[in-house]
């Protein structure tokens, strides 16, 4: 599978866009800043991600980007699709013309695989990511609220 940076940055900016995401707009430069993702690098996927209307924009003072659909309308394969990631495991791009100008030996496996991959990446929501990192970020404060209580005592 050739998921490289462009899929897994959108992923994650999508995912800081949708943890910070309040009534205001977020702007790439604090999800840059957060993500340690290239700001130039944002620009170019934020404006795939708003052709795909995954991502609204708000120009001026104050602007920023948006999330455009509800967090559970959106799944990871859309977002890594927006930006032009392929999903594909086989050599040959699904051409099936990956030896000798004829389909491998192996061709019909990666291709069962391109399936799998996709189907899971299309069930998983980005509100399911948001949630789980909720969920950590709260697991993590807890214990330190429960150590300041018992340095406290």
């Amino acid at each position: 599978m050739r998921l490289t940076t462009k899929g897994r940055f959108a992923v994650t900016a999508l995912l800081d866009l949708a943890l910070q995401q309040t009534s205001h707009p977020v702007t790439l430069a604090d999800i840059s800043q957060r993500q340690k993702i290239s700001l130039s690098y944002l620009e170019q996927l934020f404006a795939k991600l708003r052709q795909s209307e995954l991502v609204d924009s708000v120009r001026g003072p104050g602007g920023g980007y948006c999330l455009a659909k509800d967090l559970d309308k959106v799944s990871i394969a859309d977002i890594i699709l927006a930006v032009d990631e392929p999903i594909d495991a086989t050599q040959c791009g699904g051409k099936e013309n990956c030896h000798n100008d004829s389909k491998c030996m192996t061709h019909d496996l990666w291709a069962k695989l391109n399936d799998l991959i996709f189907e899971y990446l299309g069930a998983v929501t980005l509100k399911e990511l948001v949630d789980n990192q909720k969920n950590q970020q709260h697991a993590e404060i807890i214990p330190l609220i429960d150590m300041r209580k018992t340095s406290m005592a």
